[in-house]
């Protein structure tokens, strides 16, 4: 049976940035084809596309994503953690839900799908495209690390960029122009003050003030500024949107960006249930049954340069996938 350390680990000594997945996408379909899967590979665009293998469908798809975020980070084992970008965002999923499929199968069960996805990093185009694929799975799991906890729910995300405007003068002569920076330096820190929704089950609304950006040079007044804000959301969109333009009435533009609702998942008995604060794939994967979201390792380590699993958690994890596989068939 598959050595789900080792198969991580060559799965992190593959380079597969959003956008350059095309080597991780061979190498996991090669993987299944070698063990009898029916594998389609679904071009997103030139050289990358998401991985669909499949027995007798009608059941359940494990699903996660094969590309990471830069740079990359090779593969090391240092006593009881797998370390290298992707350990458990999201490679090291991936193999263990390789392990758990191939173990089912193994013993006759023959109702999974694979579905292993590309740009889940970046805009998620990947998923975008999958919910095209004539999917017939009753029951989605989808693979983001979960410390090993089946989510109750999942916070959505909304981006927003705040504009200000102002008039250029000279720098000597300030009086003469008028600042786009000042005011959004004044706006921004009274986000704090907005009593943002909240939820029982998700907890409240949270949000980042991820870029700021304005001016030319140190001796012109600024004619334009902006904020790029990401907001973790717990309920629906149109409330927050409406109070932020309140919020910005008067001093600045807003821009909505990309929107993903919060979500609330499907559970079973005998694992621990917990919320999460970010977003994946699933509300772009409607066509694939029922969510639920698992998986091994903290969010907490991802995208960090110390990214890493346990090896035990690994391992344990691909047992885990394999009961909530029996259990949702059951």
């Amino acid at each position: 049976m598959t050595d789900v350390v080792a198969l991580a680990a060559e799965l992190l000594a593959i380079q597969s940035s959003s956008g350059g997945e095309g080597h991780a996408v061979d190498f996991v379909s090669r993987w299944l084809v070698r063990r009898g899967w029916s594998v389609t590979v679904q071009e997103v665009s030139p050289g990358r596309g998401n991985v669909w293998a499949t027995r007798s469908g009608g059941g359940v798809t494990l699903s996660t994503h094969l590309d990471t975020v830069p740079p990359y980070y090779p593969p090391r084992l240092e006593g009881s953690r797998l370390y290298g970008r992707g350990a458990c965002d999201a490679k090291g999923i991936a193999a263990a839900m390789l392990s758990a499929a191939d173990r089912l199968v193994a013993a006759g069960e023959q109702r999974v799908d694979l579905l292993f996805v590309v740009g889940e990093e970046k805009g998620s185009d990947g998923a975008r495209a999958a919910n095209h694929l004539p999917a017939t799975s009753r029951f989605l799991v989808n693979g983001e690390p979960t410390e090993s906890k089946l989510a109750s729910g999942a916070k959505g995300s909304l981006r927003v960029t705040v504009r200000t405007r102002g008039r250029e003068a000279h720098s000597a002569y300030a009086h003469l122009g008028r600042s786009a920076i000042e005011p959004l330096l004044d706006l921004l820190p009274t986000l704090r003050s907005l009593p943002l929704p909240s939820d029982p089950v998700l907890g409240n609304t949270t949000y980042n003030i991820g870029v700021v950006r304005g001016g030319t040079e140190a001796n012109i007044v600024p004619a334009h500024a902006e904020a790029e804000v990401m907001f973790r959301l717990v309920g629906p969109v149109d409330p927050l949107k409406e109070q932020l333009t309140e919020w910005a009435r008067g001093t600045a533009e807003l821009e909505w960006g990309s929107h993903i609702p919060a979500q609330y998942f499907h559970t079973i008995d005998g694992f621990e249930i917990a919320p999460v604060a970010y977003t994946s794939d699933i509300p772009l994967l409607a066509r694939w049954g029922t969510p639920l979201l698992f998986g091994p390792g903290s969010i907490h380590v991802a995208h960090t340069p110390d990214e890493f699993i346990a090896v035990d958690e690994l391992r344990a994890s691909v047992d885990a996938y394999e009961r909530i596989v029996r259990a949702l068939l059951s």
